[in-house]
């Protein structure tokens, strides 16, 4: 497997440089070695989502429109072929074409090393739960897990949130200039009761560097099979740089520091690359 240059997104190191931020703003999108721009607990916690262009106000509120996204994690067996890789993302993100529902799936190799040893990534966004019910005993997914994904995995894991984005045809079906590239962050974490207040600064936080981040959306976890999670934070970050500059701020720092540490369990983060959409043909 080809080797790729990634940030971990490690809560300890945290520097923000607001010049940087500045001169990201307008620094070229880099380009990206591989990956494809593509229900459980009783705490009440206001999901939250962003997308906007580059240096926009968010303040100005806009209408919402529910949707529900689903997190795979999956753990590649050692020593997978990049043609057995190709095979088992290009399967998963036909998933889209071959099914209703899906209206977003974005996928790639995880580039930070996790204690956990998850080596790729999956994310798609359907309408409703009951979309989301329907894929999981899709005749043609089933077919790809059996052929095309558990021949080159160990293990795999799910996650499902309900969250909100603005009601408007691009951040819904996150397409245009604004999704072509950058970095996608999946942050699964085990909270107690206390875990709104954690949230809500994180999402804050989030909307204050419109620069670095072009969706946000939080909420939730009510997948059964991984109960332990309590709560799913999923990120686009317009490019690597950007999601460097993020995960070592300080402000990023301070919040994990005093929000998070007090109530959390267990976390699992990773992130992936993603390339423009149709770069590839399937």
């Amino acid at each position: 497997m080809m080797n790729i240059q990634a940030y971990s997104f490690s809560p300890y190191t945290y520097i923000l440089n607001n010049s940087c931020s500045r001169a990201l703003a307008s620094a070229a999108k880099p380009f990206n070695v591989f990956g494809r721009n593509i229900w459980s607990g009783q705490i009440k916690i206001q999901t939250s989502v962003f997308s906007a262009p580059e240096g926009m106000n968010l303040s100005t509120q806009k209408p919402k429109r529910k949707v529900v996204e689903h997190i795979t994690l999956v753990k590649a067996n050692e020593g997978l072929s990049d043609e057995e890789e190709k095979d088992m993302l290009d399967y998963l993100y036909t998933c889209q074409y071959q099914m209703g529902g899906i209206v977003s799936i974005s996928l790639g190799r995880i580039s930070n090393k996790n204690p956990d040893k998850y080596t790729h990534a999956i994310f798609m966004r359907f309408q409703r739960k009951e979309d989301l019910a329907k894929f999981y005993d899709n005749p043609f997914y089933l077919g790809v897990i059996k052929e095309h994904v558990s021949p080159y995995c160990h293990d795999m894991l799910h996650a499902d949130f309900e969250s909100e984005v603005d009601d408007d045809i691009l951040p819904i079906f996150r397409k245009g200039e604004e999704f072509n590239y950058g970095v996608e962050f999946v942050l699964l974490v085990a909270l107690d009761g206390s875990a709104e207040d954690a949230l809500a600064s994180l999402s804050k936080l989030m909307i204050e560097f419109p620069s670095l981040i072009v969706q946000y959306t939080q909420g939730l976890n009510f997948n059964v099979g991984s109960k332990e999670f309590t709560h799913v934070v999923f990120v686009r970050f317009r490019s690597s740089e950007a999601f460097k500059i993020f995960s070592e701020s300080s402000e990023y720092k301070d919040i994990w520091r005093s929000k998070f540490h007090p109530v959390i369990h267990k976390v699992i983060s990773v992130n992936y690359s993603v390339d423009p959409v149709g770069t590839e043909v399937m």
